[in-house]
């Protein structure tokens, strides 16, 4: 794979801010079907541990680019995974 979509999925026990917080895990998901869906070949979607940026809502980053986004609903995903598609045509990757 050339992309990553990490997910930080962490859930904390201890009840400071995490992302599972704000069901991280079901996201992920929905952008793997996505990716799926779509026939992104070269993406791969992943669970991450702990990305240190819980208190600012669920997150993940692209990756090589090192790109972080904070996503709320399936449509954020949808644009995160749109602009990815761009970047990877825009690159010749697709």
């Amino acid at each position: 794979y050339k992309y990553h979509l990490f997910f930080c999925t962490h859930q904390r026990d201890d009840g400071r801010a995490c992302c599972q917080q704000h069901d991280a895990q079901a996201f992920r998901n929905y952008a793997k079907q996505r990716v799926k869906e779509l026939k992104l070949k070269k993406v791969r979607v992943n669970n991450a541990g702990c990305l240190n940026r819980c208190a600012l809502g669920p997150m993940l980053v692209i990756y090589p680019e090192g790109i972080w986004y904070q996503y709320q609903s399936e449509e954020d995903i949808d644009e995160i995974i749109e602009f990815s598609d761009e970047i990877m045509v825009a690159r010749g990757d697709l």
